[in-house]
This record gives structure tokens, C-alpha cells and sequence, in this order.
């Protein structure tokens, strides 16, 4: 449930969920998460249509990109073993992935998104540079069927 109040929330606490049983998977070290732009799809209703066109419900959003998720390497394979688990030209297993936004304090879930039927689409990591010296950054790129906001 989302807990308004009159001054915004601080971008900088929040759990990602990877939707399995591991309790690893649920703090998973992720430095950036970027959210997906929702757009309405093509099963927007004309006004003068009754019914919507072929079967879609025209007040469903529906997402025109993808979700993000960085990280720094931690040594983990847990993105790497489910983006290449999926059979030779399939999907990988899909799983609800869930984003907690937390206030200042970590004591309370402010707000929750909850991408339905995810899936790694992509995954990469940043360039290795010996004159830089920086962290290695991981990242996946998630499609997914539907979006929950509460």
C-alpha cells in the first residue's frame, strides 16, 4: 500500500526481490533501479467504440520498455545463471520481481512495484579498465507481462 505524505521520498532505500526463495535475492546489492515508461497501448478505446478491439482491456497499461537493474559485481551468478537457464532459443523462467521503496528510517514499504511474468532479456557488464579503477557494474535488463503498483 503506497503511504503518502506531504514531502517526498528520498530515492536511496529500497530492496529488489528476484522473485525466488533465496533471502539473497531479495537484498541482492543493486545500486540503480530504472523504471520502465508506461504508455497506453493499442487497445486504447475510441470513443465511439463499445467493446474493446480484439479482447484488450483499454484502461491496462501497457509498457513500452524495459526495467533495469545495476549493480555493483559482487561474485554472485545469480543474473547470469537465470538469463542462460532457458532452453536454446526460449525464455528463461519468469518470476514476479519486486521493487520496495522504504522510508528514511528502513522500518516501513512506502510503495511496491511488482513486474509480473519477468524475465532477463539482456545482461551486461561494464568495460574492465586498469587505468580507471572503478567498480564493476552488472546489469539486466528485465522484460516482463504487467505491472502492480501498490
Amino acid at each position: 500500500m503506497a503511504v503518502m505524505r506531504d514531502r517526498p521520498y528520498v530515492n536511496s532505500n529500497f530492496l529488489v526481490d528476484l522473485g525466488t526463495r533465496d533471502r539473497h535475492s531479495v537484498t541482492a546489492g543493486f545500486a540503480e533501479v530504472i523504471f520502465p515508461t508506461f504508455t497506453i497501448g493499442s487497445t486504447h478505446r475510441r470513443p465511439q467504440d463499445r467493446k474493446p478491439r480484439h479482447g484488450g482491456d483499454p484502461a491496462r497499461a501497457q509498457e513500452s520498455s524495459r526495467l533495469i537493474l545495476k549493480r555493483g559485481l559482487i561474485g554472485a551468478l545469480d543474473l547470469y545463471s537465470w538469463w542462460c537457464s532457458a532452453p536454446r532459443g526460449k525464455k528463461p523462467q519468469r518470476r514476479t520481481v519486486k521493487i520496495e521503496l522504504l522510508a528514511e528510517d528502513h522500518s516501513t514499504v512506502v510503495m511496491t512495484w511488482r513486474f509480473r511474468k519477468a524475465y532477463p532479456a539482456t545482461l551486461s557488464y561494464s568495460p574492465l579498465s586498469a587505468t580507471e579503477g572503478s567498480v564493476v557494474m552488472e546489469t539486466v535488463e528485465l522484460a516482463f507481462d504487467s505491472v502492480e503498483i501498490s
